[in-house]
């Protein structure tokens, strides 16, 4: 049975403390988290930069609401290989995760190295799993790993059983994927799935710009119904829908997240129901 979770994104900022009460007021036990957060120009309500790395106090208090609230990290975020940042500095940052209970964690690159990019992964991968973890790598058409045939080189070079893909509904559309493309992944390909909606066509010319103002899901252009129902079933499905027009607006992050997380569930139920019928198909 698929789950939902609340990605960090979701919120804008919104502090960790406050994150996990409010994914547990929405009825969902899994949250994506990154070490530091908050600040910065995608945070239209104004909260303050935090780090859990350098405030000790918080991460005790984050934890202990994690466990009153019966809420885990489905997903540690905020891991970017870069052109001048080595990835093996991020093990302080990794020791935070496994304090927090966090059993996968997500990167992505912005090296435009692709061979270097490859070997940063690999190397980060070999130090989650030293730490109990499984890794996952998100492409998008922004990153150095634009689409679906690139991820896979990645995963043949890294070649580990605990190194797999994060599939972002939104990002595979924007590269050109979707369900036919997406049915034929072997099951062990994918880790974990975020669900995104938004239109087709990138309305901001700074890709970031754009994908930081989503759409409630199965309210955009996008089939994210088909896609989802395409991919294999993960224990938790991240709902990633950062709304920064109605945040702007004045609409809170609570009610955000609300409006979020009940298209997700139509969008899972739809998708439950294609398989159905896919199944009894198979069948007849």
């Amino acid at each position: 049975m698929t789950e939902i979770g609340i990605e960090y994104q979701t919120v804008l900022g919104l502090p960790p403390v406050d994150f996990v009460h409010l994914a547990a007021d929405l009825g969902c036990h899994h949250i994506s988290m990154k070490v530091a957060g908050g600040g910065g120009p995608y945070n239209p309500y104004g909260h303050p930069a935090y780090s859990m790395l350098d405030d000790v106090a918080l991460r005790r208090r984050f934890i202990a609401a994690m466990q009153d609230r019966d809420v885990s990290i489905s997903l540690g975020e905020g891991f970017v290989v870069q052109q001048f940042h080595d990835l093996r500095d991020e093990d302080a940052n990794l020791d935070v995760m496994a304090e927090l209970g966090v059993t996968r964690v997500n990167a992505v690159t912005m090296d435009p190295d692709l061979p270097r990019s490859f070997d940063q992964l690999a190397t980060f991968v070999e130090m989650a799993a030293g730490r109990g973890m499984t890794t996952t790598m998100e492409f998008a058409k922004s990153l150095t790993v634009p689409d679906l045939p690139t991820a896979l080189q990645a995963v043949g070079h890294v070649g580990r059983p605990d190194f797999s893909l994060l599939v972002d509904t939104m990002h595979s559309s924007r590269s050109g994927h979707g369900a036919e493309d997406l049915i034929m992944l072997d099951h062990e390909y994918v880790g974990y799935i975020q669900l995104s909606d938004n239109t087709l066509a990138q309305r901001n010319p700074v890709y970031r710009d754009d994908s930081i103002d989503r759409c409630v899901p199965g309210q955009g252009e996008l089939p994210v119904v088909e896609i989802v129902a395409a991919l294999p079933p993960v224990p938790v499905i991240g709902v990633e829908a950062p709304m920064r027009s109605l945040a702007v607006a004045g609409t809170s992050a609570q009610e955000c997240a609300r409006l979020a997380v009940i298209g997700a569930r139509k969008v899972l139920h739809a998708a439950d129901e294609i398989r159905r019928v896919r199944a009894l198909g198979c069948h007849t």
